[in-house]
């Protein structure tokens, strides 16, 4: 019997790297020796608007999409974004959040408030979570944009691949002068 299609949901707001972690994410998975099927949504996405991207695989994968109630991990890089894509989540799906604020332009304009409960609502919801400061471990590691990789390395610790597999992957996918802070930063996430 063939295993399971694994689907993850990366949600985030432009900039925050999120479509360059689904891409780091679908090589990992290629290299692992699963099939793999990718679609993203861009939005608004220079402007600070969501961005989503399905990573879909297993043996064999037909669709690129996800379903509401098929996603095993939803990784959110800011808090708002999680709550957004939360209905796509499987009732025992785990949850990472970077707990970063990125306030919308109606917060912004004062039109609307930003939710100050969001993990608690969340935590009352779902059973898996784990809430990462993500922003702060990336300064340490030389710059805050690394936040993506370190979400990427507390990624690496729910799915069942080599860290071997991780390494080799993102020493493909940056340039040498970030490479050595894009490694500490996954490390750092994976021990996070």
């Amino acid at each position: 019997m063939s295993e399971p299609v694994k689907s993850v949901l990366l949600v985030g707001v432009g900039g925050q790297g999120t479509i360059m972690a689904s891409d780091i994410l679908s090589a990992v998975m290629i290299r692992a020796g699963f099939d793999v099927k990718k679609s993203e949504v861009h939005g608004m996405a220079q402007r600070g608007g969501c961005v989503s991207s399905h990573v879909r695989f297993g043996q064999k994968v037909y669709s690129p999409i996800v379903g509401k109630g098929d996603v095993s991990v939803l990784v959110s890089f800011e808090k708002l974004e999680t709550l957004r894509y939360l209905e796509y989540l499987k009732a025992d799906g785990k949850i990472i959040i970077n707990n970063e604020e990125i306030y919308p332009p109606s917060v912004n304009l004062g039109e609307a408030d930003y939710p100050d409960d969001a993990i608690d609502f969340i935590k009352k919801h779902f059973k898996d979570i784990k809430v990462v400061n993500a922003t702060d471990i990336a300064l340490r590691s030389g710059d805050k944009r690394m936040a993506n990789t370190v979400i990427l390395g507390v990624l690496s610790s729910y799915l069942d691949i080599e860290e071997e597999i991780w390494e080799d992957v993102l020493r493909e996918s940056f340039p040498p002068k970030i490479l050595e802070g894009n490694m500490n930063a996954f490390r750092e996430g994976r021990g996070a």
